[in-house]
């Protein structure tokens, strides 16, 4: 090149030509340049790769709040990876997150692994996630126990309950239906939250739905193979004989629904359950804590009466014991009567007898599949009869009452029946209402209208009596009543102190005295003088000097 250079120099240039001059190595020093870069990027490329973990793809059905490169991958809040990129599925039902792990996250690209998205939720056990708030999602990991390589992942939509390795067990739990459980449901044990509900699916008869809960350790040994559960969702409110009870666990599972559990009253197995136990999820506590009830017996009433108020679960006793619950209420039609009866469907438990169940298991022995309906028929014909009662009279609810009536009528009661029918009486209710029909037809049965007939003519009568009485009688006993009044008057004028008859009869008596008062002056006088009969009286003798009397004395002193 230098040689062309000096070639096509114009010839007289006072220009200096420059001094080539040729390296000794014969290769010139500016090739270490991209030398030097290629080897630092092979440096760089192999850092990378040394330094890199796996690379997996995980499937979200969303790809809401990931970033390509500032998602991070956190496991115990310590980043593992990074999301790479993202891009829709091809059928766009899904989003593929592409992640580069570290390299000490290796096992984290193992089968068995979890991811989810980390995001602010409102949930039944509480708020999560409310610190992406302001530092965003990221996505959660939890590894699992396997060893075997996997790249390819499906996300979880919600955060698992319970992550690999945390103290504690999980149980299971059978009921009719979910209720108000969700994942995430608490479990109490004495009101103190001690696990969760992580995931609940159908069974496959689709008959009742299968719960697991998970209780963390070290409460997991309070759960015993004799424990019961039962739900602890919403109020449970009891109005009863000694008054109102309420009972609730928390005012979360009022709202969002709850377990609870504990061993039952008397002797138990305390030793814990092992994981994955099952048992009955009960509705209520009260139920769960109860004695086995052992094998129900369904057995049917038929009443010819209304059962107004008689609804499904309401109870069944026997001499005041409840010993089942009524399952079905349901009408018939009878052809020969034309009338409706109601058939009443009950589950009763001969458990719940007790100790009157096994004396009469022993002494009519046999084989126990036909003891029952022997037991029932025996009772059947000591009189045994099924009614139905009042058990509110606040809100009118009935339940069913069996009680032995020594002078029931003899019914026929067929042991082999299925199910068995047990014999009715009318209710205390419907006494009353026959006794009241009763006393209105003999009330219907009075002569109203001729009562009614007789009374107007009686009245009738006695309107013209007492229309005679007032314009005869009553005239002319005021006028009797005058006359009495002035015979009255008179005899009273007659009788008063100044009438001139009272002055007479003063006069007349006055008179009278002074008579009497000269007889007897006139006696004394012939007791003393005789002769006078004779010779008469004599000379008067002077009167003696006495003192002035008065006018009164003076009369009576003549003689």
């Amino acid at each position: 090149m230098s040689d062309t250079q000096q070639g096509n120099t114009p010839e007289g240039d006072d220009l200096p030509q420059p001094e080539v001059r040729r390296s000794k190595m014969g290769v010139s020093l500016i090739w270490l340049v991209p030398i030097i870069a290629a080897l630092v990027g092979i440096s760089l490329l192999v850092n990378h790769y040394i330094s890199a973990g796996p690379q997996i793809e995980v499937t979200f059905q969303t790809g809401e709040g990931i970033e390509i490169g500032k998602t991070q991958v956190k496991y115990k809040n310590v980043v593992i990876g990074k999301v790479t990129s993202m891009r829709l599925s091809k059928d766009r039902t899904h989003v593929r997150v592409v992640i580069d792990l570290e390299k000490n996250a290796s096992e984290f690209a193992t089968k068995g692994t979890r991811y989810w998205v980390v995001r602010p939720r409102i949930g039944a056990g509480g708020v999560s996630g409310f610190d992406t708030l302001l530092s965003g999602a990221f996505i959660g990991a939890d590894t699992g126990t396997s060893e075997e390589d996997q790249s390819d992942f499906t996300g979880l939509e919600t955060p698992p309950a319970v992550t690999h390795g945390a103290p504690g067990r999980r149980f299971e739990l059978h009921t009719g239906d979910l209720g108000s459980l969700d994942i995430g449901s608490p479990v109490y044990f004495r009101r103190i939250q001690v696990g969760r509900i992580v995931s609940y699916e159908l069974d496959k008869d689709g008959k009742g739905v299968s719960l697991q809960l998970f209780v963390d350790g070290p409460n997991d040994r309070f759960v015993t193979k004799d424990s019961r559960f039962w739900n602890a969702s919403g109020v449970d409110v009891s109005l009863g004989a000694d008054g109102l009870k309420l009972n609730t666990q928390s005012l979360a599972t009022v709202v969002a629904g709850g377990v609870a559990f504990s061993d039952p009253l008397g002797p138990h197995d305390e030793s814990p359950a092992p994981e994955m136990s099952s048992y009955t999820l009960f509705g209520d506590q009260a139920t769960a804590l109860a004695p086995p009830d052992g094998n129900p017996r369904y057995m049917r009433m038929r009443f010819e009466h209304s059962l107004r108020g008689l609804n499904v679960d309401a109870p069944v006793e026997l001499l005041g014991v409840k010993v089942g619950k009524v399952v079905s209420v349901n009408l018939d039609y009878d052809p020969e009567k034309h009338s409706f009866p109601v058939v009443v469907g009950v589950l009763v438990y001969p458990q719940r007898l007790g100790k009157a169940h096994d004396k009469l298991a022993q002494v009519l022995g046999g084989d126990p599949e036909t003891l029952f309906p022997r037991i029932m028929k025996g009772l059947v014909d000591h009189g045994l009869r099924a009614q139905a009662r009042t058990g509110n009279l606040l809100t009118g609810q009935l339940y069913i009452a069996m009680d032995v009536d020594p002078k029931a009528a003899k019914v026929e009661f067929n042991p082999n029946g299925k199910p068995l029918e047990v014999p009715t009486v009318p209710g205390d209710f419907d006494h009353l209402q026959e006794q009241l029909s009763g006393i209105v037809d003999k009330i219907s049965k009075i002569p109203f209208d001729s009562i009614g007939k007789n009374l107007d003519g009686s009245l009738h009568e006695l309107h013209g009596t007492l229309h005679q009485v007032n314009t005869e009688l009553m005239p002319e006993a005021k006028k009797t009543l005058q006359g009495v009044n002035r015979t009255v008057g008179t005899a009273n004028d007659a009788l008063s102190e100044n009438s001139p008859l009272q002055q007479n009869i003063a006069n007349t008596l006055e008179e009278l005295q002074r008579t009497v008062r000269s007889v007897r002056a006139f006696t004394d006088y012939l007791g003393r003088h005789p002769e006078a009969l004779l010779r008469g009286r004599g000379a008067d003798a002077p009167p003696p000097a006495t003192a002035p009397s008065s006018p009164k004395q003076g009369k009576e002193g003549q003689p």
